[in-house]
């Protein structure tokens, strides 16, 4: 047992733990231990910190560097709230408390209850549940609760109708949901083709699932027409909330006509969402529909205690473990308390504000989708520039060379050539500007030298890769050992 600890690979440094650690293993079977120690670098704490700091600082992020994917995933949040989080009251509460022992989690409980009132009174829903974990969770039980309310009624229905214009998870959810899509395509303003949709709809439709302001940045005039058709065959109309950041305190989804609604409460409502997570999917309903939310719900008592309701008539059952993500909840609470009503409405305002000044100065440059007011977002096309060979994946590398993130490329699906740009609302006119000077420069050149915005980036450490190889030839390479 020695010569296990006191052998050493060569060039290496082993760790050896002494007589005490040697004997400690002398109870293990001997075909339970390795021949030899494995093969770790012995460094120090000096050279591990150099090591990940030099990491992080290849990295872009919101805190280094404008980021136009704006509210899908990089908007900026306080730093605050992710204190809020962190207290240790909150974050070192484990979940299983709020199930057996309620009034050990008092604080707990009266967030997740007085944050559903405040999502209520933000989105004219009557009940809120914080289960799901992401958007597409939220999409996904909102599809059930429709599920639900129609066979409670001896109804079963076949299809789920989704314009092309909604977020790219809707058709998922519905088919996983066990309906089958029925698409309905934009018209020449951007909206949901009207005539298509009263030839769609039937009894037969379950739900109608639309993003509002759509994907393309344009709001649904139509709104008002599209859920009395919906409500007149029975069918539910369904909010996805991924663009709510456009009109929160402006307009109630409930007022619209909408019947469910989703969330994402890592959007709109503070929680960096970069690399995919953590998120949170909430899930309102109005009135008919309030039976049916997955339990517990989070009630009070007459005392002014909280407490887990079990009791709900019709309720699907559970969507998740416990309360869905609780530090993403707490973040929102804290985001909603410290802005209030006007910063709120401010928030939205200033969001459409930066995005048409971004598509007023950038019209002349690129072609516009659809050209109308937009919302928090605007849509263009790299037709133009695709003209000399040029495409929006060109563009995105060439901001790069600019020290710029790119913003999302190819989406939606329905604008060819598609540059889809949010700034937020809390990036400066200074920074905006900067960010237009990259984008007219490129075009510029895309005109006069395309060749050279093809090979961009180029002052980044790694040349240019050819996308198309590397997905069809996917190889892993090792550096070769010195």
């Amino acid at each position: 047992m020695k010569n296990l600890f006191e052998k050493s690979l060569p060039g290496r440094r082993t760790y050896s733990p002494g007589r005490a650690g040697a004997d400690s293993l002398a109870h293990l079977p001997g075909n339970l231990l390795a021949a030899r120690p494995p093969a770790l670098c012995e460094l120090s704490e000096l050279d591990v910190i150099r090591h990940f700091t030099r990491l992080s600082q290849k990295n872009t992020s919101v805190d280094n560097s404008f980021y136009p994917l704006g509210s899908c995933t990089m908007k900026y949040n306080p730093r605050v709230n992710e204190a809020a989080a962190a207290i240790p009251a909150f974050s070192g509460t484990h979940p299983w408390h709020a199930c057996i022992d309620e009034g050990a989690v008092q604080g707990s409980l009266e967030v997740i209850y007085h944050l559903s009132a405040l999502l209520c009174e933000i989105t004219g829903m009557s009940s809120f549940t914080t289960q799901p974990y992401a958007g597409a969770h939220g999409e996904l039980l909102g599809v059930f609760i429709a599920k639900a309310y129609h066979r409670a009624r001896g109804d079963e229905r076949k299809y789920i109708i989704v314009p092309e214009s909604a977020h790219g998870t809707n058709p998922a959810s519905a088919a996983m949901g066990g309906y089958s899509v029925i698409t309905v395509p934009v018209d020449s303003r951007g909206g949901m083709d009207l005539s298509v949709f009263k030839e769609k709809i039937s009894s037969e439709v379950a739900a109608v699932m639309m993003t509002l302001p759509s994907t393309l940045g344009v709001f649904e005039s139509d709104i008002s027409a599209i859920a009395a058709i919906a409500h007149e065959h029975g069918a539910l109309l369904y909010y996805d909330g991924a663009n709510l950041n456009a009109i929160i305190g402006r307009l109630r989804p409930g007022d619209a006509g909408f019947d469910i609604v989703h969330l994402n409460l890592h959007k709109s409502f503070s929680t960096p969402h970069g690399g995919g997570g953590p998120g949170a999917g909430a899930v309102g309903v109005s009135r008919p529909l309030t039976d049916f939310l997955p339990v517990p719900l989070v009630r009070r008592a007459s005392d002014g205690t909280y407490y887990n309701d079990f009791e709900v008539k019709n309720s699907i059952g559970r969507i998740a473990s416990f309360y869905g993500n609780f530090g993403v909840l707490i973040r929102a609470y804290t985001y909603i308390l410290m802005l209030g009503r006007e910063g709120l409405i401010n928030v939205s305002e200033m969001a459409v504000l930066n995005a048409n000044y971004v598509q007023a100065e950038l019209k002349p440059w690129y072609d516009l989708a659809y050209d109308r007011l937009c919302m928090h977002e605007c849509v263009f096309s790299a037709g133009r520039q695709a003209k000399n060979g040029v495409h929006a994946l060109d563009i995105a590398k060439a901001l790069i060379d600019r020290g710029i993130h790119p913003p999302t490329i190819y989406f939606p699906l329905v604008v060819d050539e598609a540059i889809m740009i949010e700034p937020t609302e809390t990036e400066s006119k200074e920074t905006i500007d900067e960010f237009i000077g990259a984008m007219i420069d490129i075009a510029r050149m895309a005109q006069s030298d395309p060749e050279q915005i093809k090979r961009s980036p180029m002052t980044t450490e790694i040349c240019r890769p050819d996308e198309t190889k590397a997905a069809r030839e996917l190889k892993i390479i090792f550096p070769e050992k010195s």
